[in-house]
């Protein structure tokens, strides 16, 4: 790096936050700098404190009960001035926020004002930033969302939030954060919730413009897959402190700290089929003072241990499909009005699924893949009989749902269950999680008294690895992870034999999701669940699943065996799902920054 010119240089950082059990440091001291032209990963999972590191860097922790005690966070200008942004007062700190330095946050939907249009929201930064009118204000807002790849950018320019998907949502704040050609772009967890199609993208698109532009990123996620696709360096965060920093090939090809290993080995492979997957207590055991007592385990090891053959995998298969099936879907169809004449009368359907069938066997997994608005989570909905079927069947056991009546369907609930994609939102936040998980207890007359139904709560919070003692606390008491625990624990309540899981890992850090996934795999051992998984992330669904469905714009594109549709794609939409998932491999990472050198050579 050494040619390199420093740009950004963070010393001896130290942020903290007062809480009800007093001073918490989320960040303990840490340095680190940036090089002109030169793409950063900061990587961790939820409390490492990558996150407040950025904001510590744009001077928006909130005060109170954040601050920042000491540290120095140096700027380097192109004129040769160093400015430490830690001593600016906010009238100057606001001048260079948004102008040389940018941020793109995780969610563009709370990032974007839902009453002004795209358009406006962007012409704002360029006024506030630049000395140019509204008529060139918005000639440069026009550019960006070209060079962002916005459909149609003139009626993007017209359109509000809530009119955009995601991935257009994401666009929309990139193109307002290099709007000003910002010396450094902060990433922060940029692409989590986004389908891996619109990922990749947004990865390759950043990527061009930082070459354009000559701006440095500092991207922060919890995947190190995503940083294998983007980053020139890593910095590893663990509780606060940086734990490991080097070049991406070196963090790839030999991480020293454990916390780094078990960071690449609970992602699900590709290549392999795991029986569970790899977490951070494999590698690393954390004493109650927090310090740390290292595994001796390598990546190679910790995965070696859990690979299933090919012939257990038939096997396991043929058994299945020696029983008669427990779902029987039949020509189904969910369709949703979109037009309508004079009269009322509906004159054009969205098809959200269209003439879908499909069989599940007692005890199978199957998977359920494909981008966002491909009907998915419509068809689990539809499943349940919580979204109306425009026709076809649903046999569950031999009975079709969408025809029973309110009663059999309320009977029926016991046995089927759903756990939805965000926790939180799916939680009462007035009800203690005991009450939560209790209440379909009651609902449905299991056990006779609230002492036997206290006592099922409390071995379900600790079958799903929760404390009993936190009965009688509330929701936001607990992380995602915790939280998604707690609804996997009430789906459990009625001991339901058929469960679908719509999402319900894609917003939690992959050591998290790793302990979730394998949470849900030794439940289905245990009480011989019947699981549909859903998910935009292949690697999560061919790791979870014995068949897989792909579904497109509310069909089914190809079925099969999990390994068999990753290992040989018989559809060119299938072939770009696999394409786009971030593999992390070392050859890719290698090819990646050949090409880099080449471009700028």
């Amino acid at each position: 790096m050494s040619e390199k010119k420093l740009l950004l240089e963070v010393k001896n950082l130290v942020t903290e936050f007062n809480t009800d059990e007093g001073s918490v440091k989320a960040v303990k001291g840490i340095s680190f700098t940036l090089y002109r032209g030169e793409t950063v990963g900061i990587v961790g999972e939820s409390g490492s404190g990558k996150s407040v590191t950025s904001l510590s860097i744009m001077r928006l922790i909130p005060s109170p009960p954040g601050k920042i005690s000491s540290g120095e966070v140096i700027y380097h200008t192109k004129d040769g001035q160093q400015i430490d942004l830690l001593k600016l007062s906010e009238d100057e700190m606001r001048k260079f926020r948004g102008n040389d330095i940018s941020m793109i946050f995780q969610e563009p939907m709370t990032s974007l004002n839902p009453v002004f249009t795209c358009g406006d929201q962007v012409m704002e930064a360029i006024l506030l930033h630049q000395k140019v009118d509204k008529k060139r204000a918005k000639e440069i807002t026009l550019e960006m969302f070209e060079k962002v790849q916005l459909p149609d950018p003139p009626r993007m320019f017209d359109a509000y939030p809530h009119q955009l998907s995601g991935g257009q949502k994401q666009r929309v704040m990139i193109a307002m954060a290099m709007s000003c050609n910002p010396d450094i772009l902060i990433a922060d967890e940029p692409t989590t919730a986004l389908d891996v199609t619109v990922q990749k993208t947004i990865l390759e698109l950043m990527n061009d413009l930082s070459m354009q532009l000559e701006s440095s990123i500092i991207f922060i996620t919890h995947d190190l897959g995503v940083i294998g696709e983007i980053a020139d360096r890593v910095i590893v965060m663990y509780q606060g402190n940086i734990v490991e920093t080097g070049s991406v090939l070196d963090i790839f090809k030999s991480p020293k700290h454990p916390y780094t290993r078990s960071l690449l080995a609970c992602r699900p492979p590709l290549g392999k089929r795991l029986s569970t997957l790899p977490t951070v207590k494999d590698f690393m055991k954390v004493e109650a003072d927090g310090s740390i007592t290292e595994l001796s385990t390598s990546v190679e090891d910790a995965i070696s241990k859990v690979v299933v053959s090919e012939s257990a995998t038939k096997a396991r298969m043929e058994s299945l499909k020696a029983k008669t099936p427990i779902l029987e879907v039949r020509n189904l169809q969910t369709w949703f009005p979109t037009t309508k004449n004079f009269f009322g009368k509906t004159t054009s359907w969205v098809k959200a699924v269209d003439d879908v069938s499909f069989n599940v066997y007692p005890g199978e997994t199957m998977g359920l893949v494909g981008e966002s608005g491909c009907g998915k989570t419509t068809l689990g909905r539809t499943i349940l009989n919580l979204a109306p079927a425009h026709g076809g069947e649903v046999l569950f056991e031999g009975r079709d749902i969408l025809k029973m009546n309110s009663a059999d369907l309320t009977e029926l609930r016991k046995d089927m269950q759903i756990i939805f994609q965000d926790p939180y939102s799916s939680l009462n936040p007035r009800m203690t999680i005991g009450g939560a998980i209790q209440e379909p207890m009651t609902v449905h007359g299991v056990f006779s008294n609230e002492k036997q139904r206290k006592e099922k709560v409390e071995s379900l919070l600790s079958t799903v690895g929760l404390d009993p003692k936190h009965f009688n606390r509330y929701p936001h008491e607990f992380s995602g992870g915790q939280r998604q625990r707690i609804c996997i624990a009430r789906a459990l309540a009625l001991n339901p034999r058929f469960i679908i899981c719509d999402e319900s890992v894609s917003a939690l850090d992959v050591s998290v999701q790793a302990q979730v996934l394998n949470l849900l795999l030794d439940l289905r051992e245990e009480f011989g669940f019947t699981y549909i998984f859903i998910s935009h992330d292949l690697s999560v669904v061919k790791f979870m699943s014995d068949r897989m469905i792909v579904m497109n714009q509310g069909k089914i594109e190809e079925m099969g065996l999990a390994d068999d549709i990753y290992n040989n794609p018989q559809n060119t939409y299938t072939k770009g799902l696999i394409g786009a998932i971030p593999k992390g491999e070392l050859a890719d990472i290698e090819s990646r920054i050949m090409r880099s050198k080449n471009v700028q050579a």
